[in-house]
């Protein structure tokens, strides 16, 4: 009898999952596109399309615990199908409204609230997904996986987005978005599945290997397929869980940067024409994809050879300290070509560090990352809403190059909060009584 065959299932899900974080940050990045016909046909500025970003924002952060709970409880497949076809509903409604109304802004808020609910449960319910799916020694580059989505879906973004605009206007880009996330959110829920033991075309080897890869110190190998047990008392009271939510805070305030304002900032202060913006808008993004990938594998490599701790602090934290150095001295270029060059650089080097932020999440929860990362993610995201209004503000007030100042300090205090987590420290379950199902 021929030895059986193994699949690779569990990478194309990984793959979809790319697919899902680049529709998603095509959903949440098309507004930044379309800002500048939206200030002028709502009689708005560049502060109050602030409030806008933020109230994404908001909304992103403040469901980010649910979205933990649930993911945990009901499984990535149903939790992802359905997060997505909620915010491609909130998109739909963007598109929707028009150009008489009388509270626009406040409709507008709503709306992009509503957007941030729904896209909340994407990573947590990935970092479920990774948890049950993949072996430790691949977290790092799948996650990478995952997360070059983030640069491909705002990297595709400006291009394509800026051509629907000019020729159909800018409505037809939120129609566009809210085409592509229902198919996508289709395809998962028809190949896609909880556990490898509830996948039909999972191998036995396969099933196997992936079961052999998968140590917790919570839950056994034969148990890691099941509903996990959620302790919240054990992650709330883990010492370097705030450094993580500190430092992803500090990621998240640098990444709007360039989600919220770097379109804009090539455009307004760069003096580069809409077509040219969306060119160099695209750097910063198709960086972020090539290094997320380069920081997935570094980290699994480098985790191998040495330690957790250098694979995946170490890693992150002069991934970020570099990223502070590219924001200085690509904001004070005179170039704008190179200025836009040196400053997408920095995106790169940010996005080195964002696999580790999920993968060290699972490394130390294990069973309960779901919940564990939405903590983490939530921390990202208010630092996201406090730049998309911050930024402008500052730039106001004391100039662009100020406003990336500010955002290469975040850098510092983010490399800096990478030296307190102990990801070799795996999460230890509370008793019974303390846990939430």
């Amino acid at each position: 009898m021929s030895a059986e065959r193994s699949t690779r299932v569990r990478f194309f899900l990984a793959f979809w999952l790319f697919v899902l974080s680049g529709v998603a940050f095509l959903d949440r990045t098309n507004i930044s596109i379309a800002g500048l016909q939206i200030l002028h046909e709502y009689g708005l500025n560049n502060q109050k399309l602030g409030w806008i970003f933020s109230a994404f924002l908001v909304g992103y952060a403040g469901f980010q615990i649910p979205a933990g709970i649930l993911s945990a409880k009901y499984g990535p497949r149903a939790v992802l199908a359905f997060g997505v076809t909620w915010w491609c509903v909130a998109t739909a409604l963007t598109a929707t409204l028009p150009s008489t109304l009388s509270h626009a802004l406040l409709l507008f808020i709503c709306i992009r609230f509503m957007l941030g609910a729904g896209e909340a449960v994407v990573y947590p319910a990935a970092n479920q997904f990774v948890a049950r799916w993949i072996p430790q020694q691949e977290r790092g580059f799948v996650n990478g996986l995952i997360f070059a989505g983030v640069g491909a879906g705002s990297g595709l973004t400006p291009p394509l987005l800026t051509w629907l605009i000019v020729d159909y206007g800018w409505r037809s880009a939120f129609w566009f978005s809210t085409g592509v996330g229902f198919i996508a959110a289709l395809v998962w829920w028809i190949f896609a599945r909880d556990t490898p033991e509830q996948h039909l075309g999972v191998s036995r080897r396969e099933r196997q290997e992936i079961r052999e890869g998968i140590s917790y110190a919570n839950v056994s190998p034969s148990m890691a397929g099941t509903a996990p047990r959620i302790s919240l008392r054990a992650i709330v009271t883990r010492g370097d869980l705030a450094a993580l939510m500190m430092g992803y805070f500090s990621f998240g305030y640098i990444a709007w940067v360039y989600f919220s304002w770097f379109f804009l900032y090539m455009a307004q202060v760069r003096h580069f024409d809409m077509h040219a913006s969306a060119r160099y808008a695209m750097l910063p993004f198709l960086c972020m994809t090539v290094f997320s990938l380069v920081g997935g594998w570094s980290s699994d490599r480098l985790s191998r050879r040495f330690s957790l701790r250098v694979g995946r602090c170490y890693l992150a934290s002069a991934a970020m300290l570099l990223t502070g150095a590219f924001l200085v001295f690509g904001s004070h270029v005179a170039s704008p070509a190179l200025a836009g060059i040196i400053l997408a650089v920095g995106a790169g080097s940010l996005y080195m560090s964002q696999s580790s932020f999920w993968s060290v999440s699972v490394d130390i929860a294990g069973a309960s990352s779901g919940v564990f990362s939405s903590f983490v993610n939530m921390g990202g995201q208010f630092g996201g809403a406090l730049t998309a209004s911050l930024t402008p503000w500052i730039a106001q007030r004391f100039g662009w190059t100020s406003s990336f100042a500010a955002a290469a300090g975040m850098a510092v205090l983010g490399g800096v909060c990478w030296l307190m987590v102990h990801p070799e420290r795996a999460l230890v379950t509370a008793e019974p009584e303390h846990e939430l199902a």
